[in-house]
């Protein structure tokens, strides 16, 4: 790719229905629009709203990172952790944020970042605000496989997480499979999912009552989702399998635009519709059993981040448009960074507001999707939607 990039600013007209739905009325809502092109004919397109959120959820992202890393009984100064990470300090920094701390950090974002961008990949297929991951049976398939490897096996760390990422793609492929008829249809896909999510959830109670006491303990412990204990064995595979799969639901993102608009006008804009939902629904499944293995079934968080991240992407941030209308697309980064926020902002609450009894973090997660999926009901019926 050339280093040389010409880019043009426009304004772009988008047209949607009225705010309240009823009224019947037209309204457009005018978005700024920056393009950057190559000398090699290579565009990119960029919403500025979606950009301002982006560089804001970054920020938030690695402020929260800091402040968890110099959260403990050896507190440190924000200042002390960036000399740490940039090569100063002394040795004793040096074991507390590189040995102890920093891996905690990185796997609390990558996980977050895993389950926002897989949770709006399944939203979008699914065409369902709540075809979330831990909603439609993948992360009970992923306990399924960790603790098959915990009670028959008495298997080690790799080995539980090595369980839960074949329990998830199996629990993916069989829900994929049983759901297929011509096609991926959303509504038969959730209805599929929920399915499979009660038997796997029955047969891991199953498991339960097969586990001795240490095992039990063991394997509840790993449902419930948490950071604590995390270390560099545990970021290195997480790390490896974002690397492959996030860039590649990425460059998916223009398809799964078209798809929002339904299947046939995505087919006669040229997208392959079956292999484009087969593609990105398989990284997404990987993806969540990836992020599973690592931290355990954390609750909520693909379900509430591409939600919150469409409603921050409201064109509020421009100057005479006098409308809100949420973002098009299927806003994966924003949902991948939103994700990676609520993670480690969670693990930091879970961490500092409850002292020496400190809360796996999916047990905070879990306390605040709730309220939060009690708010939408309630949003939704207030409108008349539901």
């Amino acid at each position: 790719m050339s280093a040389t990039v010409k880019s043009r600013k426009g304004t772009e007209e988008e047209t949607g229905t009225a705010a309240k739905a009823g009224r019947g009325r037209r309204a457009g809502t005018a978005r700024r629009v920056t393009v950057l092109r190559t000398r090699g004919g290579l565009s990119v397109r960029l919403d500025v709203p979606a950009v301002v959120v982006g560089v804001v959820l970054l920020a938030v992202a690695l402020a929260a990172g800091v402040a968890l890393i110099g959260s403990g009984d050896y507190p440190m100064t924000p200042a002390e952790v960036i000399s740490t990470l940039t090569g100063g300090g002394d040795a004793g920094q040096v074991f507390i944020v590189q040995d102890l701390r920093l891996p905690r950090v990185l796997v609390g974002l990558l996980v977050g970042a895993a389950f926002g961008i897989a949770g709006a990949v399944f939203q979008i297929v699914s065409r369902n605000p709540l075809g979330s991951p831990d909603v439609l049976g993948f992360a009970q398939g992923s306990s399924v496989g960790a603790l098959v490897a915990i009670v028959y096996f008495q298997a080690g760390t790799f080995a539980v997480a090595a369980g839960a990422v074949v329990g998830g793609v199996v629990t993916g492929i069989a829900i994929f499979l049983l759901a297929w008829k011509r096609g991926i249809h959303g509504y038969r896909f959730v209805l599929v999912g929920i399915g499979a999510g009660a038997m796997l959830y029955a047969m891991v109670l199953y498991l339960l009552t097969k586990a001795n006491i240490v095992e039990a303990t063991r394997a509840t412990t790993w449902m419930t989702g948490s950071l604590n204990g995390r270390d560099w064995d545990q970021l290195r595979p997480l790390a490896a399998v974002c690397v492959v799969l996030v860039p590649l639901l990425l460059c998916y993102g223009r398809p799964l635009r078209m798809l929002e608009m339904g299947d046939d006008a995505a087919s006669a804009l040229g997208v392959r519709v079956d292999r484009v939902r087969i593609v990105v629904l398989l990284a997404a499944v990987v993806l969540v059993a990836a992020a599973t293995a690592a931290a355990g079934p954390i609750s909520f968080v693909a379900l509430t981040a591409p939600q919150l991240a469409r409603r921050l992407s409201l064109p509020r941030f421009l100057k005479g448009t006098g409308r809100r209308a949420p973002l098009p697309g299927p806003n994966l980064l924003l949902s991948a960074l939103m994700g990676a926020v609520l993670l480690v902002g969670a693990d930091w609450t879970a961490q500092r507001l409850f002292g020496a009894d400190q809360l796996p973090v999916g047990v905070l997660t879990g306390v605040l999707g709730g309220g939060y999926l009690l708010w939408l009901l309630a949003t939704e019926r207030k409108s008349g939607r539901i």
